[in-house]
């Protein structure tokens, strides 16, 4: 199915033509502040409400396709690697096969998204690139589960994550593809909270096969494509009508970048998430380390505890997620939001450095979940109101999940950095992470097209 896809596209042949080339309907934008003419190879943008099912199997993609993802982020490399090279090499392993995953997911998701948005597929632009990307990321999770080396890991979970993205891609386009701006953030925060409800699943599926990998890695990438194949086959992917303009290698490659000075508002809003999130995986990365070294608990017991600290900071992202998505579409304001709980965020770090025991760890926690609900329940839908064109939503989209792949690429590095081997420096750590994510905070103040 992807091969097909592939097969259709050429995007390295002629110029392509200038805007005033392009026969000009006279349909505008669905998304505030987007409206132009619509080319004839473009899809109109949506307007109408999407049905239940549409959202219930948007949603269990999400869920599933997290589990599979997040689970070796989170838990289960954790895991693995302490088999494989034990517990004195472990962070510094730990730190450079996901910092390597980071800079592939970096790579391919802005590329993946740019091959979407040109696929001529006869199944749609989104779904070969779904299904084949989660059938991918299986593949080499099972590497990993098999793997006896770090050269093995390493490899494996580059490739993992360039299947992913190309996966993911073409999944968090279908928002811009298919929901009116009237549902985005109640959209976009439902697939914020099953992200992080996934990571939870995860984390319960790796505390059952803490000793067999085969299980620890597989369960949740068959998960993952179960998830994928259903919401592809309710999707209602429509096929471009008439193959996009053909271009340069170099014209290609020139779409990725996005200007600052011509799209500042889509800049601020990618400067805000990438600090966010490098402060929130500065802290996850090294989190069952800290437990182990600050915390005195074995594996056992530091997998559990992060299970339900994460149950309780999914708990409360749930139920505040909701609220802050259904509140911000009601208000249409989105900037008073995403400042207010990536500062809040920003706090929780913080309070890290003040935690000596479990019952700390677990109100830090709650903090942080109710931060990151308000976030992902309105962030997306701001970041879908500056994008520079509709029309290249997964390319753009893609572009700003540098934002989200960037960060994890950089927090393994830089968290073994100041951690210092065996110093131990959580609390460098930690606040460097809270000073980060404050600047993440007030970076959202100067965006002007979004309220």
């Amino acid at each position: 199915m992807a091969q097909d896809a592939v097969d259709q596209i050429n995007p390295l042949t002629d110029e392509i033509p200038s805007s005033t080339e392009l026969p000009a309907s006279i349909v505008t934008s669905g998304i505030p502040g987007h409206e132009r003419p619509v080319p004839p190879y473009a899809i109109e943008p949506p307007t109408t409400p999407v049905s239940k099912r549409f959202v219930v199997t948007f949603a269990f993609a999400q869920l599933a396709l997290f589990i599979a993802l997040l689970g070796p982020v989170t838990i289960s490399m954790a895991i693995k690697v302490t088999q494989v090279v034990g517990d004195a090499q472990a962070t510094t392993a730990q730190g450079l096969i996901l910092g390597v995953g980071a800079f592939a997911a970096l790579i391919a998701n802005p590329v993946f998204g740019r091959l979407s948005d040109r696929t001529m597929s006869r199944w749609g632009r989104r779904r070969p690139w779904m299904v084949g990307g989660a059938l991918g990321l299986a593949a080499f999770l099972l590497v990993i589960a098999l793997g006896t080396n770090v050269p093995t890991l390493l490899v494996g979970w580059f490739l993992a994550q360039l299947a992913a993205n190309a996966c993911f891609a073409a999944y968090l386009a279908t928002i811009a593809d298919q929901v009116p701006p009237s549902q985005t953030a109640k959209i976009s925060a439902l697939g914020g909270v099953m992200q992080n409800v996934g990571v939870l699943a995860a984390i319960w599926i790796a505390g059952m096969f803490t000793a067999q990998m085969v299980p620890l890695f597989m369960i949740p990438a068959a998960i993952g494509v179960v998830g994928m194949v259903a919401y592809a086959l309710v999707l209602p992917d429509k096929q471009l009508p008439q193959r996009p303009p053909s271009m340069t290698v170099k014209a290609w490659l020139e779409t990725f970048w996005i200007s600052p000075r011509r799209h500042p508002d889509f800049a601020w809003a990618w400067i805000s998430r990438f600090l966010l999130v490098l402060g929130s995986f500065m802290f996850s990365t090294f989190r069952f380390f800290w437990m182990k070294d600050h915390l005195g608990l074995t594996d056992a017991e530091a997998a559990g505890v992060v299970f339900k600290g994460v149950l309780i900071y999914t708990v409360v992202l749930v139920v505040v997620g909701q609220l802050a998505g259904i509140v911000s579409d009601k208000l249409a304001l989105r900037k008073v939001f995403v400042f207010a709980s990536t500062a809040l965020f920003a706090v929780g770090l913080g309070l890290l450095t003040q935690v000596n025991g479990v019952g700390g760890f677990y109100l830090v926690e709650a903090i942080l979940g109710a931060a990151f609900g308000i976030y992902m329940g309105v962030d997306l839908a701001l970041v879908i109101g500056v994008l520079p064109n509709p029309d290249d939503a997964a390319k753009d989209l893609g572009v700003f999940n540098i934002a989200n792949a960037g960060p994890q690429s950089l927090a393994p590095f830089l968290g073994a950095l100041l951690i210092g081997g065996a110093a131990k420096n959580y609390d460098l750590l930690y606040l460097t992470a809270a000073a980060l994510t404050l600047v993440g905070a007030l970076a959202i103040i100067p965006v002007k097209k979004v309220k």
